[in-house]
């Protein structure tokens, strides 16, 4: 859930009464992961059940003071319980001698693969084998999927699903989706999946004789960041700003322009001032830049395009993932195109059949078709317009009840009044 931040935060204070369950719920960040397993699910609890649960959201906790933790019956948290994953797992246990219930969280598999920009610290640090030495001790984990929860069940068999889920009152889920000549092809995500992404290489040459039809879209554009340079002699680290241009969504933009191929020089001209204002004619452009947003009006950007597009390699990080994806795009029915791998095949259906449209919810691209189908695909909704409409609405009642954040909640309230006996 890279790219996003919370710039706000929560600590819901009630009076305590003992007939409540009284819940510590302590986030790893104030980004995506934080507001999808821990902020909402919780403040949503609260607002649900205000007589059967008081809960604490806090960010920064003392694990010395011993006292402040006596007033729980159960803490969540996700990842570690402060920024000490040494100390974690003793402390977990301490907790546990006192009586109170520990529920660890975990949406990502702990060690991204050699092609994520983050793995060479987590190796470094050992913090992959920190995070399971902090599951191992809990008494129970909450993750996002069966497939990642079989993986959990390896060393800890207390594992229970909740998927991330969406209010479907969000106003960011809502946001009305203007009409176009042309259909809009988007994609909006994180700066950790360039090597997913490149799945699509070669998709918008592919679709060129089509081109006049179709807008391209990457949301997320972001050049925040630094670059760690190595003095070659000394063997010296600095760190300095990253420049625009040298920002991984430039890749990104390659990928969907053909190599900037596909958009006029003018336009070229201004995307390379990297500039937030606006382009006066860009609905004429074949290819719009959409600038990262806060976590709490991300989803806005969904309303920008037509078809969704959900590029993953296969393997075990990816295999691991939650379905997000999916549900965004079925909330906002968006019809579909997705890898045919791991979280993606637990609610789609391929609605495609010896070339005919069948009873499927979704576009799914095989393995060993990446080559090809992504740009097939999208050619066959061009060419089906009325299908981008049906895919989306099947969509949507794929998830609209299993992925309700009140529907969620209440699976959430139940095994948590299930703990205190």
């Amino acid at each position: 859930m890279g790219g996003f931040f919370i710039d706000y935060c929560f600590n819901i204070n009630y009076n305590f009464t003992m007939e409540k369950i009284n819940l510590l719920v302590i986030p790893s960040d104030k980004s995506g992961v934080g507001k999808f397993r821990s902020v909402d699910p919780h403040v949503k609890l609260q607002n649900m059940f205000p007589n059967d649960f008081h809960v604490d959201i806090e960010y920064d906790v003392d694990i010395n003071n011993l006292e402040f933790w006596k007033k729980y019956h159960l803490v969540h948290f996700h990842r570690s319980i402060g920024n000490n994953y040494d100390e974690c797992p003793v402390f977990i246990k301490k907790l546990r001698s006192m009586g109170i219930i520990v529920i660890g969280d975990i949406d990502d598999y702990w060690l991204p693969t050699k092609e994520h920009p983050i793995q060479q610290l987590i190796l470094q640090n050992k913090i992959h084998e920190k995070i399971v030495n902090n599951l191992k001790v809990c008494d129970y984990v909450i993750t996002t999927t069966e497939l990642f929860a079989n993986e959990i069940k390896k060393f800890n068999k207390n594992v229970i699903v909740l998927p991330n889920a969406v209010d479907p009152k969000d106003p960011q889920f809502n946001e009305p989706t203007i009409k176009s000549d042309k259909i809009r092809v988007g994609w909006l995500g994180g700066s950790s999946h360039l090597h997913d992404l490149k799945l699509l290489d070669g998709m918008v040459q592919k679709l060129g004789s089509i081109q006049d039809k179709l807008q391209y879209y990457v949301c997320g554009f972001d050049i925040r960041g630094t670059v760690t340079e190595i003095n070659k002699d000394t063997g010296e680290k600095t760190q300095r700003s990253i420049k625009p241009e040298e920002t991984v969504w430039v890749k990104y933009e390659q990928i969907f322009t053909d190599n900037y191929k596909i958009i006029t020089p003018t336009y070229k001209d201004y995307l390379d001032t990297f500039t937030e204002n606006d382009y006066f004619g860009v609905e004429k452009e074949n290819y719009v830049r959409v600038w990262t947003r806060p976590v709490h009006s991300y989803a806005k950007n969904y309303s920008k395009f037509d078809i969704s597009l959900a590029p993953i390699k296969n393997h075990i990080f990816n295999r691991m993932k939650s379905q997000l994806k999916v549900i965004e795009a079925g909330f906002y029915k968006k019809a579909l195109i997705a890898s045919n791998v791991g979280p993606y095949t637990i609610d789609l259906k391929h609605a495609l059949k010896n070339g005919e449209f069948t009873d499927g919810n979704a576009l799914l691209v095989n393995e060993n078709n990446n080559h090809s189908d992504w740009a097939k695909n999208i050619k066959k909704l061009v060419d089906n317009p009325n299908m981008i409409t049906d895919l989306g609405e099947r969509l949507y009642e794929s998830v609209k009840d299993k992925y309700d954040l009140n529907n969620v909640t209440n699976t959430r309230a139940e095994f948590y009044k299930s703990l205190i006996k």
